[in-house]
């Protein structure tokens, strides 16, 4: 594949609104760049192809949308969290139709990633500066089709946005069939992701978890993605052998399952 043309990322570190950072080169693969927040890897980009996303965690949530919603589809995204816009890039990339918005806190990451990376413009992605709960509870109720919360501080999501009253604040903008999902980073003890999984099975009727078999048996620290609606989810034919594949395959845990797992776990609250 020819690489690409235009503006091309710049190697180093620069400084940011909330601290600093770090754009260097994949030493993997030639058109792909990864991005470091305050020392953290955030995100990873393949300038050549949108459609590859190098980071497990986000192949699994582009499944699970993918086997909610065919490419035609006007999909309809919240991002919150923003990072190099990666998911934003691939949707925009599989559901040409889609109008996504992301929400980034810090705004010179913002105009960095804009600068540094082939991101369709608005209408199809548009960046919104600001903080991810204000901005949520600022939309209309129904406006959003999926709702993806990527947002941490460090190694940590800010505990206002993992909340039942933040969770029902995102059910709010989701339109009757709408999806909720969210990346726990959690360890070995599984703490978080079972408040999360409980959190989130209060205000939905459905719930499906989607991470590595490691990480479910409490192996190690890791992603576990948690999702919920109100309308039958993860039930797609096929959906559960994809996710086996790739280089860190899924398990997928349907909504008893979730909930068997988050049994005795106390919802999170403001």
């Amino acid at each position: 594949m020819a690489k690409p043309s235009g503006p091309r990322p710049e190697i180093g570190e620069f400084p940011i609104d909330t601290g600093t950072c770090e754009l260097e080169p994949d030493p993997y693969n030639a058109n792909g760049w990864v991005l470091r927040i305050n020392g953290v890897p955030s995100s990873h980009i393949d300038l050549a192809d949108p459609l590859q996303l190098d980071f497990e965690y986000m192949r699994w949530i582009a499944s699970l949308v993918d086997a909610r919603w065919a490419g035609t589809d006007r999909l309809r995204v919240l991002h919150l969290g923003g990072g190099a816009c990666s998911l934003a890039r691939r949707f925009a990339a599989s559901h040409p139709q889609a109008r996504q918005v992301v929400v980034e806190l810090d705004g010179r990451l913002a105009e960095l990633v804009r600068q540094w990376f082939d991101l369709p413009r608005a209408p199809l992605v548009r960046i919104r500066v600001g903080e991810a709960r204000a901005v949520t509870e600022s939309l209309s109720e129904a406006s959003r089709d999926l709702v993806i919360r990527d947002v941490f501080a460090g190694a940590v999501t800010p505990q206002p946005l993992t909340t039942r009253e933040f969770t029902r604040a995102a059910k709010r903008v989701l339109a009757p069939d709408g999806v909720y999902v969210v990346n726990c980073g959690d360890g070995p003890n599984l703490a978080m992701a079972k408040r999360e999984a409980a959190t989130i099975g209060a205000e939905f009727t459905h719930t499906v978890i989607l991470a590595d078999p490691a990480m479910l048996k409490g192996r190690r620290y890791g992603n576990v993605i948690v999702a919920g609606s109100d309308a039958p989810l993860g039930d797609a034919p096929g959906l559960a052998r994809e996710l086996l594949g790739g280089g860190v395959p899924a398990h997928l845990w349907q909504d008893a399952r979730v909930r068997s797992f988050a049994a005795g776990a106390q919802a999170l609250t403001d």
